[in-house]
């Protein structure tokens, strides 16, 4: 299923039920949002243990930790300490730059 959109337009949560609804018409809506919000935890719970998230011809999410450092506010120049956190990256898979550039897919290996 293609879903055809204005450009610049987000695409939500809601829209994304909408999807797995349309494609699979023996699902019930609620079927279809039990189903999404099940993966999103899954995803979610898999990065909070700090494992990477792969999904095949899309890309992968990773949490890193950086550490503590001191910045520098740009407009006014004053030195503030930056705490330790995690951030939360994503590397997009060569099949999906591919495709939203419009180059030929590569398909991936195993």
């Amino acid at each position: 299923m293609v879903r055809r959109t204005a450009p610049g337009s987000t695409l939500t949560r809601a829209a994304l039920r909408e999807a797995v609804y349309g494609c699979c018409p023996s699902l019930s809506r609620a079927e279809a949002r039990k189903i999404l919000d099940a993966t999103f935890d899954e995803i979610s719970e898999a990065l909070l243990r700090g494992e990477s998230v792969k999904l095949r011809s899309f890309g992968t999410f990773n949490v890193r930790a950086k550490r503590e450092r001191i910045g520098r506010n740009p407009k006014t120049g004053v030195e503030a300490a930056i705490t330790p956190r995690r951030v939360l990256t994503f590397k997009a898979s060569p099949v999906l730059v591919a495709h939203v550039n419009g180059d030929a897919v590569i398909p991936e290996e195993d």
